[in-house]
């Protein structure tokens, strides 16, 4: 066996086996797994230090950082619990509840990025919990699952989504996904949390909220900050897209807009180190641990064979369509869904492929974050968020114990209307 390949399968069994043994050693946080990976990827293996400011997207980095504190300023200021509660005296019943809250959670996440929902929706799912007595991991379950299926149906749903609009030279990418994808998307919106009802055995009870929306707000000043700070940097975001669509003048960055929306509320907020102190630094960091794991996994070349063993040409049939599928669901698992889609583009571009392929890696690579924990970055953010500020967690094996029921009904809705196009 070739020296990269060895490494590449020893940061592997580091990364899957340490989620495994996470039961065992509950204060072992996700990002010091991804960071010994790194370790191990640069010191003793084949990348060098001086490779790693190119390996790592720093755009990425800025774009957390500038979302974790946007969302920190309008959690601290009540802004959160407030939009929960409102939310909440919508419905009457668990069951309509946990529909409303899939669609929400799912609609979001399609125009303002999975991501950004990860980031803002854990507070809101606490509070959705709490007040409606509903399990905790039923919620945050169910704002994993929703913010991932949601995410599918537009090129700015997720990055993954941005890199194939990109990558492919598809045109009219935004009509592309939303004409193809919206409908199995909804399905799926709507049958998700159902299937999770049904497996959590959670009861239909009513639910009943006393409490006014706005008694939540604990700073009104912060609060309209975060309001106009979270309105500004998505509507930039979705604005820049629809000028880069159309050829007009736009940013190449995007990620960078809601650091620059951050660095003014900074200044004008109550307490601005309380605000940086509340940014999810171990998320950060296993972002920045997992682009240099990954690229070192990816050059070993041990995935390579199974690829092209899997998809050795591409004809539009439903064989390749399903090879597409399959490698997406799997490899994601192991570079995670951005990674991958970032690397097997390349490989996609090579072999012809047209746009139903492209669709079907959309969907399939954003999907696979239903079925582990490592299949998607938005799970990771989620996890982190649970066990730092709420003090609980999903374990690998509940997420997958859920997650392989709920990734199999999402694969078979989009899959077969994917078949017709």
């Amino acid at each position: 066996m070739a020296y990269g390949e060895l490494y590449s399968l020893v940061i592997i069994f580091f990364i899957i086996g340490g989620m495994l043994a996470r039961p065992k050693f509950p204060k072992l946080p996700v990002w010091s797994i991804m960071s010994l990976a790194a370790f191990v990827a640069i010191v003793p293996g084949p990348l060098s230090v001086d490779q790693v400011p190119a390996v790592v997207n720093f755009e990425v980095l800025f774009f957390l950082v500038g979302m974790f504190s946007i969302v920190a300023l309008a959690e601290s200021s009540g802004l959160l619990d407030a939009i929960a509660y409102w939310f909440l005296g919508l419905f009457k019943t668990r069951y309509g509840l946990a529909l409303g809250a899939s669609l929400l959670f799912g609609l979001l996440a399609a125009v303002a990025v999975n991501d950004t929902v990860a980031l803002m929706g854990p507070p809101i799912a606490a509070v959705l919990a709490r007040a409606a007595g509903l399990p905790p991991k039923f919620a945050f379950l169910l704002l994993a699952y929703s913010l991932t299926v949601g995410s599918v149906m537009t090129p700015v749903g997720n990055p993954q989504n941005m890199l194939i609009s990109v990558t492919s030279n598809m045109q009219a990418p935004f009509i592309t996904f939303v004409k193809a994808l919206a409908v199995p998307t909804l399905i799926n919106l709507v049958v998700t949390p159902l299937l999770l009802l049904k497996m959590m055995q959670v009861k239909n009870e009513r639910v009943a909220v006393l409490a006014s929306p706005w008694e939540a707000v604990r700073n009104r000043r912060d609060a309209v900050l975060a309001a106009a700070g979270l309105a500004a940097a998505v509507g930039a975001m979705v604005a820049n897209d629809v000028a880069a669509l159309s050829g007009a003048p736009h940013i190449r960055n995007i990620g960078l807009i809601p650091f620059v929306v951050a660095t003014l509320l900074y200044f004008f907020a109550t307490d601005p180190r309380d605000v940086i102190s509340r940014v999810d630094w171990g998320t950060i960091l296993f972002f920045a641990a997992m682009f240099i794991a990954m690229k070192a996994v990816w050059d070993g070349g041990v995935l390579q064979p199974l690829i092209s063993a899997a998809l050795p040409s591409y004809q539009g049939t439903a064989a390749d369509l399903l090879a597409i599928t399959a490698l997406s669901l799997a490899l994601s698992q192991i570079l995670s869904n951005v990674p991958f889609v970032n690397l097997f583009s390349a490989y996609l571009t090579e072999i012809g492929a047209d746009a139903k392929a492209w669709l079907a890696l959309a969907m399939a690579s954003t999907v696979a974050g239903n079925l582990t924990l490592l299949g998607a970055a938005s799970n990771i953010i989620i996890l982190e968020v649970l066990e730092k500020r709420f003090s609980t967690t999903v374990t690998f094996f509940e997420f997958l114990k859920y997650g392989a029921v709920v990734t199999a009904v999402n694969v078979a809705v989009y899959l077969p209307l994917l078949l017709l196009l």
